[in-house]
């Protein structure tokens, strides 16, 4: 009977002490997940700086591109590379508008794998929002001169042909090296060097961002 007693209360002892042991693990991964997730957070701020700023540098060329049809272009290359300066500006507020919608929306109280996933969405929009700014300074050069001879009623494609029709050229062959090089760098046989050039083109914030929800990810399976 005695013997009987000991083994249930060893059992029940052994068992609370399981039960404190699964609670104390708990809160640990809770805090853990708490104190990543802060990070995480944390490091998607510059992020979101430089969309804004990415914003505040696109203003300009808009208001380039206003002060031209104010005063009312004659000449129809000078008014197509006013459409493209407009719509370089717009694009490239739009791209980052849609950038800092994405990190709005990421919900930090979703499982670990759902967070990455919007933060993998974030890190695509990011990338292409980067190409929208970056990839028309091909050409986008030359229309910003023939905007400014156009602001006083100039036509630099007939005072410069030369100038502008090779710089357009120059832009059509530097795009298409661009495509070239992307999709060189992305076959199967260069899978490593692609991945780098896209560690590369990712924020430094948005990897430290995934990189720290791995870990935490990983916590969490073992």
């Amino acid at each position: 009977m005695d013997t009987t007693m000991e083994l249930d209360d060893f059992k029940s002892a052994w068992q609370a002490i399981d039960r404190r042991l699964e609670l104390d693990n708990r809160l640990k991964l809770h805090d853990l997940r708490e104190r990543t997730l802060h990070k995480a957070r944390g490091s998607l701020r510059p992020l979101f700086w430089g969309q804004v700023a990415q914003i505040l540098f696109a203003i300009p060329f808009i208001l380039l591109a206003a002060l031209l049809w104010m005063s009312q272009p004659a000449h129809a290359s000078t008014i197509f590379a006013g459409v493209l300066v407009h719509a370089y500006g717009v694009l490239t507020i739009i791209g980052a508008g849609v950038v800092l919608g994405q990190i709005g929306r990421i919900d930090h109280a979703l499982p670990v794998l759902e967070i990455q996933k919007q933060l993998l969405r974030a890190r695509t929009l990011y990338i292409r929002s980067g190409m929208v700014a970056g990839l028309p300074w091909w050409f986008l050069w030359v229309a910003i001169l023939q905007v400014l001879a156009g602001l006083g009623d100039g036509d630099l494609l007939a005072k410069a042909p030369s100038l502008v029709w090779s710089g357009y050229g120059i832009g059509i062959a530097g795009l298409l090296a661009t495509w070239w090089f992307h999709r060189w760098a992305r076959r199967p046989e260069r899978a490593e060097f692609g991945r780098k050039m896209d560690d590369s083109l990712t924020g430094g914030s948005l990897r430290k961002a995934l990189a720290q929800l791995d870990e935490l990810k990983r916590f969490e399976q073992e």
